[in-house]
């Protein structure tokens, strides 16, 4: 029914939405915009492109390409994705690092269809300790912060 390539195909993209869904909790976690079926998405589909990135390399059809061409501008892409997710109100900008880490993700991805498994696999935990761990020291932070101001302004 199914070739090795197509089971191999089929382990890329489950992968790589889980390991996008995997960020993407922590996301949804923290009430963010893009949470965990966003993630996955752009996981997910960064993979593809990467796959049929590839297809097209190997010459598929006597056609041929570079597949870094075709990478880039998922980089791009998701860039312009990210970018919706900033929002500045007065001196405070939110989002950046729901941006960060869905241009994270889509590396992530990218990685997952190239099947560079453990750099992907590696990412996504520092990407979760990042957000896991510094998120809790920056929230650290945040607070002495505030304290100092109320205590200025006392």
């Amino acid at each position: 029914m199914f070739t090795p390539g197509d089971i191999d195909l089929i382990t890329k993209l489950f992968l790589a939405a889980l390991l996008g869904a995997a960020i993407g909790f922590e996301r949804e976690f923290n009430e963010k915009a893009a949470g965990f079926r966003t993630h996955a998405l752009v996981c997910l589909g960064s993979a593809l492109i990467m796959e049929v990135s590839l297809h097209v390399y190997r010459g598929v059809g006597g056609i041929s390409g570079d597949p870094g061409r075709i990478a880039a501008q998922v980089v791009s892409g998701i860039g312009f994705l990210g970018a919706g997710t900033i929002i500045r109100g007065g001196a405070e900008v939110r989002g950046l690092t729901t941006a960060a880490s869905l241009w994270t993700v889509a590396g992530i991805g990218l990685a997952v269809g190239a099947g560079m498994y453990v750099a992907a696999l590696v990412s996504t935990v520092v990407v979760l300790i990042v957000l896991f761990a510094l998120g809790y020291v920056g929230h650290s932070i945040a607070v002495r912060r505030a304290k100092r101001r109320v205590q200025q302004n006392s």
